[in-house]
């Protein structure tokens, strides 16, 4: 997000997942080693399960539910702007990926002005998924094992590589692997670089997406919660501000769209597996 005539600069908030790791649901973090198995197995197994669901999402038909607030300075927590839009992704007759908006009231967001980018940051970075081609240009550090909800997963931090090439953008945070299905099913962290240019501020908070397991095979993003406190400097007179922020996204309605493309994992076709598949066991999704 960025405000007419004010330079930004980023005040990170305190990740959700610091805040949410104290309550029911998160288990402690055991820093052992994981057994029968290596830390470089599971990310190279990691990398292979993303890239296979990164595809097989590009074949589905989803819901999009986007809700940005601003929240008002006295305390209250009540939101003082909203930008809401629901839209459907699907395809067209020529099986072309469209975006069809069905709700769009109107926008009341006065305090700061979203731009193209933070509705790149929604659609394309907010629903992570971190896939083979991309784990080079990350260090990846196995932090230890931690029971979240009904999943045991394994839990690394993720530090993109620097310096940041051009025009691309990275997930800084943590990661939660399942460790059966070896694939992402919780997000903590911010997005970098982040634009503080006087003229080309733009800015985002932290955010933590949750995964769900799709026809009993495939981990695709559910929900999504962005919040922090995003730090506007004076400029030509103008008083500096502080403006709390609040994006809240949920994809819903998965199903898959009729098409002759094949998913493959570790070279098998996985494209029509069912839940009595070996290759992906079930397990129970974390709740948002």
């Amino acid at each position: 997000m960025n405000k007419h005539l004010i330079t930004a600069t980023l005040f990170l908030a305190t990740p959700l997942l610091a805040q949410q790791a104290t309550k029911e649901g998160f288990g402690p973090l055991d820093p052992s080693q994981p057994t029968g198995t290596t830390v470089p197995q599971i990310i190279e197994r990691m990398g292979q399960r993303e890239s296979a669901f990164a595809q097989a999402r590009e074949q589905y038909i989803f819901k999009q539910d986007v809700r940005f607030n601003t929240i008002a300075d006295d305390g209250s927590g009540r939101p003082d702007g909203e930008y809401h839009q629901i839209t459907d992704i699907t395809f067209n007759k020529d099986g072309k990926r469209v975006e069809h908006v069905t709700y769009a009231p109107a926008n009341t967001i006065q305090r700061v002005i979203m731009t193209e980018q933070d509705f790149v940051e929604i659609e394309k970075r907010l629903p992570f998924i971190l896939t083979a081609p991309e784990i080079p240009d990350y260090n990846l550090t196995y932090l230890g094992k931690q029971h979240v909800d009904e999943i045991d997963t394994y839990v690394f931090d993720v530090d993109p590589k620097q310096p940041y090439p051009k025009g691309k953008h990275f997930l800084k945070g943590k990661v939660w692997v399942d460790q059966q299905d070896d694939e992402i099913v919780l997000v903590n962290g911010i997005t970098v670089p982040q634009d503080t240019r006087k003229g080309h501020e733009d800015l985002s908070p932290p955010y933590t997406t949750y995964y769900a397991q799709i026809d009993d095979k495939y981990w695709f993003p559910v929900y999504t919660r962005a919040e922090g406190v995003l730090h506007f400097a004076a400029q030509n007179g103008a008083l500096s501000q502080d403006v709390h922020v609040r994006t809240i996204v949920k994809y819903s309605d998965y199903r898959q769209f009729h098409t002759s493309v094949t998913i493959h994992y570790n070279g098998e076709d996985i494209t029509n597996q069912k839940d009595d598949d070996k290759a992906l066991p079930q397990t129970t999704p974390p709740k948002p």
